[in-house]
């Protein structure tokens, strides 16, 4: 579906199926300041995401100060997945989810975690 329309202080105005206006920014300065922004949202997005991955795997450390290895690192990785997910267990109205659910909910975020 598309068509065009008039907003104003704006013209020849093409609209997708999408909704989103379809033509380029005629100023190439606006057009690379929006690229600037996508590419700085994009790269806190990961890093947040990539940062929550390290944490487990830098506390993975024994008592003499030395990394984990094997089935201790497992096993403490395991937890800490486990730790990180749990309190997020909720559902839209802020109650713990239970059973199946939970499960449910569990299995995916310790697999992205």
């Amino acid at each position: 579906m598309t068509h065009s329309g008039h907003l104003p202080g704006q013209s020849n105005i093409d609209v997708g199926a999408t909704g989103f206006i379809l033509n380029p920014p005629s100023n190439p300065e606006i057009a690379m300041k929006r690229l600037v922004l996508v590419t700085v949202l994009s790269l806190i997005a990961l890093s947040s995401a990539m940062a929550q991955d390290a944490t487990c795997a830098t506390k993975a450390v024994g008592s003499d100060g030395k990394p984990l290895a094997g089935a201790a690192k497992t096993s403490f990785l395991n937890k800490c997945k486990k730790d990180a997910c749990g309190p997020k267990a909720v559902d839209k109205n802020g109650k713990a989810l239970a059973g199946a659910a939970k499960a449910s909910f569990m299995k995916k975020c310790e697999a992205s975690a």
